[in-house]
């Protein structure tokens, strides 16, 4: 059997999509007050389409658990509960924990040299002038650890968890001067993977991740309305 190569184009519906879901992704939707309503005619204006792509584009999201769409209401982000958040939480601890392992045994020293040059680079923006740069930069290391796992399944399932990790993150690091801390955190995950010490690396992945559970759980349980979806 003979086949012939597909061709693959991104049609207009996939880039509205796309840079709908990188938006949201984007959107600090645990800090206190955020707006979560999405207004079709502002977005449908924004990104110069019309109304029928974004609906598509908006039905995807909302099958991703995104977004909500409630009729003659308009679409909502989706915040999920303490309890979810918390439970997210330790997914990811897992799953990341199980990265540090096989990162440690089976990464490349340029990517864990790579991974060093990243978090020197942005140590300094955990000032608060700098807190959002290094947000994203925090996150950036941790996505790292999980593509030098090379185990695609272990990324494709903490995707999932990607966007209120990182909206969870966020805020978080902007309390109790956690991102001091995780400059000082990082930097010992880093030393166990040089070390190419699975267990250690694992270990510190682990306790840097509850870290955040056992803040999320005694600070945000005290607002525990802000961060309930509406």
């Amino acid at each position: 059997m003979q086949l012939q190569p597909i061709v693959i184009n991104t049609t207009l519906k996939d880039r509205v999509y796309g840079r709908l879901r990188d938006a949201i992704i984007n959107m600090n939707i645990y800090e206190d007050g955020a707006n979560l309503r999405l207004d079709e005619r502002t977005m449908a204006e924004q990104l110069q389409v019309s109304r029928t792509p974004l609906r598509e584009a908006l039905t995807r999201l909302e099958n991703d658990g995104l977004i909500e769409i409630r009729p003659r209401k308009g679409v909502f982000v989706v915040r999920k509960t303490l309890d979810e958040i918390l439970d997210m939480i330790i997914a990811w601890a897992a799953l990341e924990s199980m990265a540090a392992l096989l990162a440690a045994e089976n990464a490349s020293d340029a990517q864990i040299k790579s991974l060093r040059r990243h978090a020197l680079q942005h140590s300094e923006s955990s000032a608060r002038a700098d807190l959002s740069e290094y947000s994203e930069a925090n996150i950036r290391f941790h996505q790292m650890i999980l593509e030098m796992s090379g185990c695609t399944l272990l990324a494709d399932m903490a995707d999932g968890l990607f966007m209120h990790i990182h909206a969870v993150r966020r805020r978080a690091l902007e309390e109790n001067d956690r991102a001091s801390r995780s400059v000082v955190d990082h930097l010992g995950i880093i030393e166990a993977l040089e070390a190419r010490d699975a267990d250690l690396a694992s270990q510190l992945v682990r306790t840097h991740t509850m870290r955040l559970h056992a803040h999320v759980r005694r600070v945000w349980s005290k607002f525990e309305n802000a961060v309930v979806a509406s």
